[in-house]
């Protein structure tokens, strides 16, 4: 006797037609619908797919990021993505075209969209498997050709690297302002809302405890009140959970003002790190420079390391700010890039005579002797063609050159380097 199966509807024949894997879960993964492509390429006949969880399906299938990528679906009711670039495939089937011979599965970008019920619910996820392989093995070889050209193009970066160096300090000097009117310009268009936001949040803090204690003023003359009210009122304060919030608002407030005056603190280091186009000498604290530009620069070496601050008592020095700004954001961004992993950044300072002494030490890799002879020439670097122009730390010997003083580094491979700088306190010729 033939099984019967119930006609298709219109919707499973349209998925049916489709050139793409189709199939839908329920809440403990189990598959509720398989269309046709999905029995073709699986191996997997309707039959043996249903009510079936996908695990049993799919043995090697990640099971723990699946899980999680289900759940964030159903409770979010929102879709969701993978492409074959973050993971070849999740559900192993076989492709007759494989890419290279030793692979024979089907590359995958997989979407997955929740299917509601007529109250929004997420009940079911139905999942959309793409069959990218062909697109994938065209973009490794655009990859593999891309990768060709630049390799020939290495002559030719390091022809237009030599043109650069004759313009080095006309398109240095350009820099330097861009980045200084950028800077003056965010903090301008932020400290102003920010003022206002802060004296808007002053009195909106004081509101908060005022209110809070007028309702602590109403519990001390509850039991004059008649115990039906007594008991509505108790209600009402366990139904919003009053003592949570009451606590949850004055932990939010005073992280909101902490917020708020970290924002000032970076506005007011932008303002100190963009003295755009200084071109005068002027009387200013190596702290507060120091302090400036390690904020600006802070997003960039905090997860590769911890910055430890040695400050002596230096006086102001006779400088140019924001050009020794840009010494400082150089030697702080090369010393995160020489530490691999997690490591440390030590800034000392001290004075000896009529001179300041700034250095910058890191447990990074350090430098072999035949590297460090050459780390203040143009256009030097150690970094791959393209990564890196070599012009920092010629720029900076230049900075430190102009304001009559000097740098020097010690560096051990596998033990970190320290550059040391010299500045004199005052300049008798501007």
């Amino acid at each position: 006797m033939e099984r019967f199966e119930p006609d298709m509807t219109a919707g499973q024949r349209l998925i049916d037609m489709v050139d793409v894997g189709v199939f839908a879960v329920d809440r403990a993964l189990c598959v509720r619908s398989w269309n046709a492509f999905m029995v073709a390429h699986s191996g997997l006949g309707r039959q043996a797919a249903i009510g079936r969880s996908i695990f049993d399906l799919f043995s090697d299938l990640p099971r723990g990021w699946l899980e999680k990528k289900f759940e964030r679906v159903f409770a979010l009711g929102a879709p969701s993505f993978t492409s074959w670039e973050q993971r070849p495939w999740l559900f192993r089937i076989p492709h007759n075209r494989p890419i290279t011979g030793g692979v024979d599965c089907m590359q995958q970008d997989t979407r997955f969209i929740p299917l509601k019920d007529e109250h929004g619910e997420a009940v079911l996820v139905l999942v959309c498997v793409f069959d990218v392989t062909d697109a994938a093995l065209l973009h490794r070889r655009l990859a593999e050709t891309v990768s060709a050209l630049e390799a020939e193009r290495s002559e030719q970066q390091t022809l237009i690297a030599r043109l650069a160096e004759a313009q080095e300090q006309l398109i240095q000097s350009e820099k330097l302002a861009a980045i200084g009117q950028l800077a003056a310009g965010v903090a301008h268009e932020i400290n102003n809302p920010v003022g206002f936001v802060m004296s808007n949040f002053g009195a909106l803090e004081r509101y908060i405890e005022r209110a809070f204690a007028l309702i602590a003023a109403y519990d001390r003359q509850l039991d004059q009140l008649p115990p039906a009210v007594q008991a509505d009122m108790a209600q009402m304060k366990a139904d919003i959970d009053y003592d949570f919030m009451a606590d949850d608002a004055r932990s939010l407030v005073a992280e909101s003002r902490d917020g708020l005056e970290r924002v000032k603190r970076i506005v007011s280091d932008l303002r100190d790190f963009s003295r755009v186009g200084e071109t005068e000498w002027q009387w200013a604290s190596l702290h507060n420079c120091l302090d400036s530009t390690l904020n600006v620069v802070m997003n960039e070496i905090k997860y590769k390391a911890q910055v430890v601050k040695d400050y002596g008592d230096l006086p102001q020095i006779e400088c140019m700010p924001f050009q020794l700004n840009q010494v400082f954001l150089n030697l702080l961004v090369n010393a995160a890039h020489a530490i691999d992993g997690q490591g440390a950044i030590t800034l000392r300072t001290r004075l000896e005579g009529d001179s300041v002494v700034v250095q910058f030490s890191d447990t990074g890799c350090g430098m072999p002797p035949e590297v460090v002879k050459r780390i203040f020439d143009p256009f030097f670097t150690t970094k791959p063609v393209g990564k890196g122009t070599g012009l920092g730390l010629s720029v900076t010997h230049s900075i430190v050159g102009r304001h009559r003083g000097s740098i020097a580094v010690d560096s051990t491979p596998g033990q970190g380097t320290t550059f040391t700088l010299r500045l004199p306190l005052r300049q008798t010729s501007a």
